[in-house]
């Protein structure tokens, strides 16, 4: 198993707003004002198109059992930016080739991944083969919904129907995990413009780390796991949160205290 579990979090991309509504001169908060307003009365809510969603922080779990590793990280630094953010992950599948694993990744963390690359000159080519590098990739690759090598797992166990979708904190919460503890994305951009960008990356690891616990189970649903295995790997998270840093310590508490 070589599993990378990965969310992103985003803020709207306001210089993006100022070319495309002409809004030069205005203040980003109040560019960032404008685009929700605008994205409002287009589709009735305020969540921004994913072309204009900047990326500010990826985080993942990373697990190899051959190996024998597990670590959760954020890319990057504070500063970096973000294309900087983009190529790094990229340029992790082009090395290790992982099964990413994500909630929602197909209806927004990889479309945004995919536009925001674009817009940022990065380059991605092992995500992007379907077959014309690697003919496995013809069979599984990163891009077909109904591959392996990208498992959505809000997809996967819905179905594949819409109508059945639910929302990652709430799964979390049911199968004893801490779930979203406080926090949200919608609060990210209050965070952003005050500079709390640690704050969004700690988020943003605990969302990771919501969704490959998630993942363990769905492995032992469908028979991949023994409840023994599943054990196991539940111990070997909880063995690096001990030494973790204080967010994911709180992880650990919370989850240990809401285990049944």
């Amino acid at each position: 198993m070589n599993i990378l579990a990965f969310d992103i979090e985003t803020v709207p991309d306001v210089e993006g707003g100022r070319k495309l509504y002409d809004l030069d001169g205005l203040s980003d908060a109040d560019v960032a004002s404008a685009m929700f307003n605008k994205r409002r009365e287009k589709v009735g809510n305020e969540f921004i198109a994913t072309h204009l969603q900047k990326v500010v922080a990826i985080s993942a779990v990373y697990r190899n059992t051959h190996r024998d590793k597990f670590s959760i990280w954020t890319i990057g630094e504070e500063s970096s930016t973000e294309k900087e953010l983009i190529q790094n992950f990229y340029d992790g599948i082009d090395k290790h080739t992982p099964t990413l694993v994500t909630w929602n990744g197909s209806g927004f963390d990889l479309p945004v991944l995919h536009y925001r690359g674009l817009i940022n000159g990065v380059q991605a080519a092992r995500y992007w083969d379907t077959g014309q590098d690697d003919s496995n990739f013809k069979w599984n690759n990163y891009l077909s919904r109904f591959h392996s090598r990208h498992t959505d797992l809000m997809d996967v166990i819905a179905g594949y129907n819409n109508r059945a979708f639910a929302p990652l904190d709430e799964i979390a919460v049911l199968l004893g995990l801490p779930g979203k503890m406080g926090m949200s994305g919608s609060k990210v951009w209050d965070q952003y413009k005050d500079g709390q960008i640690k704050a969004i990356r700690d988020y943003c690891e605990t969302d990771a780390l919501n969704t490959y616990l998630v993942y363990l189970r769905w492995q032992l649903l469908r028979g991949e796991l023994s409840e023994t295995n599943l054990a196991q790997e539940y111990e070997t998270v909880k063995q690096h949160l001990v030494q973790a840093e204080p967010h994911l310590q709180e992880f650990l508490q919370v989850w240990q205290g809401g285990a049944s």
